[in-house]
C-alpha cells in the first residue's frame, strides 16, 4: 500500500468517525435540557433557547471552515473540531447558570461549524466510491445524532448532567491528539484533487443548481433541524407516561430513531452510485409530504413508527443531495461550497429552535411544527424538480501510484 493510500484510508476514518463526535456533541444538550429544566426550576421553552447562539453558529462559521480546508489543510481543520467541541463540552460540564451554558454551548457551535464543509470535502477527494463513502460516512453521523441521546440521557442517570458534557469532551480531545499526531508522523496528507475525475459541469448548470440548491437546503435543514430539536419532547408527550418521565428512556427512544434511519443511508449512498441522482432526491422529498402530514394526526406509540419513517426519508436523501452538490462545484471550491450548504442548512437551527419554542409556547404542540415541515419538504420537491441533469460520466479512480502522488501531497 503506497502512503497515498494510506492517507486516504486514514483521512476517511478520521472522517466518519468525526462526523459522528460532531452530532454527538451538538444534540447532547436536547437532551440535558430536560434535566435542567428540573433541577434550575425553569421553563423548558426558555432553557432550549440556550442553544440557540450555539446552532447558529453552527451554520455561519461553515463558510469560513471550508474556506479555510481549501487554503490551509482539511486535517489540520478537522484537529480544531475535535479541540473546539471538547473544549466547550468541558465548559458546559462546569457551567453554573444560564449564561455560562449558553458559552459553553456557543464553543460547541464553534466546533460543530468545522467538520461538514471540511469532513465532507475530505471525504470527497479521498473516496473512490463515493456513493458508498457518502453512505458510510452518513451511517456515522446518524449514531452519532441517535447517540448523542443516550449518551446525554445514560450519563446523566448514572453521574448527573455533568458528566453527560464532561466525558464526550475528553473523548473529544483524544481524537484531536491521534490525528494531529497522524498528521505529525506524516500518514496522512492533504490532496490537492479528487481521487475520482468527474466531467466538468457547464457554468450555465453551475449557476443554476446554486440556486436551486440553496432553496431545497434552507428547507432540509429546517426540516432536519426541527425534527431533531423537536424529538426529545415529541416522545416525552406521546410516551412519556409509559416511561414514568424518565429521561433515559426518552434518549433511548431518540436514539432507537435515529439508528433505524442510519443503515438506510448507506443504501441511499450505494443507489445514488447507481441511478440519477436527482430523482431519488425527488423522490424523498415526495414521501415526506404525507408522513409529516399523519404525524399531525397520532400520538402515543405509532409516533415512533413515524419518526422512524420520517428519519429513513431524511437519510436516503442526504448523500444524494451531497452527490449533487460536488458535481455541480469544482474540487478547489468544494470546501466553501459545503461551508454554503451549512450556513443554509445548519444556519436554519435557531429558527428550528424558535418554531419549537414558539409552538410549544402557544400550546400547540408538535402539531405546529409538523405543519410546517409537511409544506417545506412539498417546496424541496417542487425546486428539486428544476435541477439541471446529473449526468454520470467519470473518469475512472486514480489508482496508479505515480498518478495518486501527484494528485496527493501537502498543501
Amino acid at each position: 500500500m503506497t502512503d497515498t493510500c494510506r492517507s486516504a484510508r486514514l483521512s476517511l476514518a478520521y472522517s466518519n468517525i468525526g462526523h459522528a463526535t460532531m452530532h454527538i456533541m451538538t444534540v447532547l444538550y436536547l437532551t440535558v435540557v430536560l434535566e435542567l429544566a428540573r433541577e434550575w426550576q425553569a421553563d423548558y421553552q426558555d432553557l432550549i433557547q440556550l442553544w440557540t447562539v450555539g446552532s447558529l453558529l453552527v451554520g455561519l462559521g461553515a463558510p469560513l471552515a471550508g474556506w479555510l480546508g481549501d487554503r490551509w489543510s482539511d486535517a489540520r481543520m478537522m484537529v480544531l473540531m475535535f479541540l473546539f467541541s471538547g473544549i466547550g463540552a468541558l465548559g458546559a460540564a462546569l457551567s453554573k447558570g444560564p449564561e455560562q451554558m449558553m458559552l459553553a454551548l456557543a464553543v460547541i457551535g464553534l466546533g460543530g461549524s468545522i467538520y461538514h464543509p471540511v469532513g465532507i470535502s475530505w471525504t470527497m477527494k479521498n473516496a473512490e466510491n463515493r456513493g458508498r463513502s457518502m453512505g458510510i460516512l452518513g451511517i456515522f453521523g446518524s449514531v452519532g445524532v441517535a447517540g448523542g441521546g443516550v449518551v446525554a440521557g445514560g450519563l446523566t442517570a448514572l453521574w448527573g448532567w455533568h458528566a453527560a458534557f464532561l466525558v464526550p469532551g475528553l473523548v473529544s480531545l483524544l481524537f484531536a491528539a491521534a490525528l494531529a499526531w497522524h498528521i505529525a508522523q506524516g500518514q496522512i496528507i492533504d490532496r490537492k484533487a479528487d481521487m475520482v475525475k468527474s466531467l466538468a459541469p457547464t457554468r450555465r448548470d453551475i449557476v443554476r443548481a446554486f440556486i436551486i440548491m440553496s432553496v431545497t437546503m434552507m428547507c432540509g435543514g429546517m426540516i432536519f433541524q426541527s425534527l431533531l430539536t423537536v424529538a426529545p419532547k415529541w416522545f416525552e408527550q406521546a410516551v412519556g407516561a409509559d416511561l414514568s418521565g424518565s429521561v433515559v428512556g426518552v434518549g433511548g427512544l431518540v436514539t432507537l430513531v435515529f439508528l433505524a434511519g442510519a443503515i438506510p443511508q448507506f443504501l441511499g449512498g450505494v443507489l445514488a452510485d447507481r441511478f440519477p441522482v436527482k430523482w431519488l432526491y425527488i423522490g424523498c422529498a415526495f414521501l415526506q409530504v404525507p408522513f409529516y402530514l399523519i404525524a399531525m394526526q397520532f400520538m402515543g406509540w405509532s409516533s415512533l413508527a413515524l419518526a422512524i419513517a420520517l428519519v429513513t426519508l431524511m437519510n436516503v436523501q442526504i448523500p444524494a443531495e451531497n452527490l449533487l452538490l460536488a458535481r455541480f462545484t469544482p474540487a478547489r471550491y468544494r470546501g466553501i461550497a459545503y461551508g454554503s450548504k451549512f450556513v443554509l442548512s445548519f444556519g436554519m437551527a435557531p429558527f428550528a429552535v424558535q418554531l419549537v419554542a414558539w409552538s410549544y409556547g402557544h400550546d400547540a404542540g408538535p402539531q405546529m411544527v409538523f405543519a410546517t415541515l409537511a409544506v417545506l419538504s412539498a417546496l424541496v420537491l417542487v425546486a428539486a424538480m428544476l435541477l439541471p441533469r446529473d449526468d454520470k460520466g467519470q473518469e475512472p479512480p486514480v489508482t496508479d501510484p505515480a498518478k495518486m502522488a501527484l494528485a496527493g501531497g501537502d498543501d
